[in-house]
């Protein structure tokens, strides 16, 4: 990356108010990467597969799929148009603030609460379904048992992994990021190939294709198709991480976009092939149906026991990849809400480490914020449905909010080096009317009867809780001081930030001998 390149991003940040206090390393394939992991076909499409298993059969997953995904990416090209011309980590807040008007902080407001909640919404899914996943795997390797407090201490571990190699520095980050995206790939190549081979049988494509399974104890067909969605729906998530991470990234407006557009085309391509690999490899569909982890359970059934230990193994590194980015990302965007004013206690949580240049303290607010969600699966085994169902509905709000202001901004909206010349508007509003049917979507009950302790869908009550927050937050007190991004200050006031950070996170001078 040239010096000339450099020096125009962090005079785009200088433009946006910011000083370059983030570490500038990552390209391209990086920012895509961290996006491609997030979504991680092999973490969301099997974490949620026994979900599938029950809420539609087959014809969910391998049907539901790409339509869902077809709609994620009317989603995703409006939210990279709208990148392009704001390519900061706040994201989705910041550009709600540009787009609103004189309302601007108000929608950057409800905007930045509804993107924190889906993101440890996001992060507790990830690493609830690692923990399911290595749960798994530890029992068949040596007994370990699979009840909720043997997975609550799995997920418990994980999370404090995730949030200390977060620590390290975006270099290590970027790295791994890069590593995962062949991870996944070839992951979902070995495991078609293992799984159209070795299976002692196959089923039908009219069974993968066509068969439609019910065990909610609704009676509408409509419905559970509907609600079955989420399976797809979840795993489409995260991929704002490319714009959280822009502040991080080399010919940001141009490289976010790229991110979040490829992430999503990428994912759907790549977890179609493996949900039908997968669903044609079943050979027991009650007893797998049934298994605390079914998505594991097939994979163990297809193949043997040291078969299905290998395949679990490239399933829960995948995983494992995927929930260290959910982190990385989290953080980012709690770091630049922070920023800004928006977060109780925002002097704590915007704090830098001048030595990796990691915003640590957020990271520690991501981690545990997400082992708080995943805590009622203790007593209620639908509750890692209701977490997913929060971080789409949490993330969905948020990304819908700039997409329609930018609409409404008409030609008035400025656009970056990356857009969708005529097709602004056609993608824009398909995206907004999806999202609103989604939100409305997943608040409802995934199980009958949906008012007792062990089918209850809580996720209603953590939108409630944001809402309520947020809004009271907002008209009681926040309204007067919340003016929206904060500019940190003139251009020479910007450089003495970034001077500042050199100085702090350079390495001591070597001892003269």
């Amino acid at each position: 990356m040239s010096v000339q390149a450099h020096s125009s991003d962090v005079e785009t940040l200088h433009g946006l108010g910011y000083a370059q206090e983030l570490r500038r390393r990552m390209g391209t394939f990086s920012n895509f990467a961290v996006s491609f992991t997030i979504i991680s076909i092999l973490s969301g499409c099997l974490t949620l597969y026994g979900y599938g298993m029950n809420t539609g059969g087959p014809v969910i997953m391998n049907i539901g799929w790409p339509v869902v995904g077809l709609f994620v990416l009317m989603v995703g090209l409006a939210m990279a148009e709208v990148c392009s011309s704001y390519p900061t980590a706040g994201g989705l807040y910041y550009w709600a603030a540009k787009l609103g008007g004189k309302n601007g902080p108000a929608w950057s407001w409800f905007t930045g609460w509804f993107n924190l909640l889906g993101q440890i919404g996001v992060t507790a899914g990830i690493d609830f379904g690692l923990a399911l996943f290595a749960d798994a795997f530890f029992n068949a390797l040596f007994n370990y048992p699979s009840t909720p407090f043997a997975i609550i201490v799995v997920y418990t571990v994980v999370l404090f992994l995730h949030g200390l190699f977060n620590t390290f520095g975006i270099g290590l980050v970027a790295l791994l990021n890069d590593i995962s995206v062949w991870w996944h790939l070839v992951g979902v190549a070995v495991i078609f190939l293992v799984l159209f081979f070795f299976p002692a049988h196959h089923q039908s494509a009219g069974f993968i294709f066509t068969k439609f399974v019910n065990n909610t104890g609704f009676g509408s067909g409509i419905y559970v198709f509907l609600i079955g969605l989420l399976l797809a729906q979840y795993t489409f998530t995260g991929y704002d991480a490319s714009a959280h991470m822009t502040e991080e990234t080399h010919n940001a407006a141009v490289a976010g976009p790229r991110g979040i557009v490829w992430s999503i085309v990428v994912s759907l391509i790549a977890g179609w092939i493996l949900l039908i690999a997968v669903t044609g490899a079943i050979q027991d569909y009650e007893a797998e149906r049934t298994a605390v982890t079914p998505g594991a359970q097939v994979f163990l059934d297809a193949v043997g026991h040291n078969g299905g230990l290998f395949l679990l193994f490239i399933i829960v590194g995948a995983q494992f990849y995927c929930g260290m980015s959910s982190v990385t990302a989290n953080s980012r965007m709690i770091y630049a809400f922070s920023r800004d004013g928006a977060v109780p206690g925002s002097q704590f949580w915007h704090r830098i480490n001048p030595r990796t240049r990691t915003p640590t303290n957020s990271i520690i607010f991501a981690t545990v914020g997400a082992w708080l969600l995943g805590l009622p699966y203790l007593w209620s085994p639908v509750a890692y449905a209701a977490v997913t169902s929060i971080a789409v509905i949490g993330l969905y709000i948020a990304y819908g909010m700039p997409i329609l202001l930018r609409l409404l901004a008409g030609e008035k909206f400025q656009r970056g080096p990356w857009h969708l010349r005529q097709w602004s508007y056609v993608v824009g509003w398909i995206a907004v009317v999806w999202i609103a049917f989604i939100a409305i979507l997943f608040i409802l009950p995934q199980a009958a009867p949906g008012n007792t302790l062990t089918t209850f869908n809580y996720a209603i009550v953590a939108v409630g809780v944001v809402v309520l927050y947020s809004g009271g937050y907002w008209f009681l007190s926040a309204k007067n001081w919340f003016k929206g991004p904060k500019v940190q200050g003139s251009m020479e006031e910007l450089a003495a930030i970034e001077r500042e950070l050199e100085v702090v996170g350079s390495p001591a001078p070597m001892p003269s001998r």
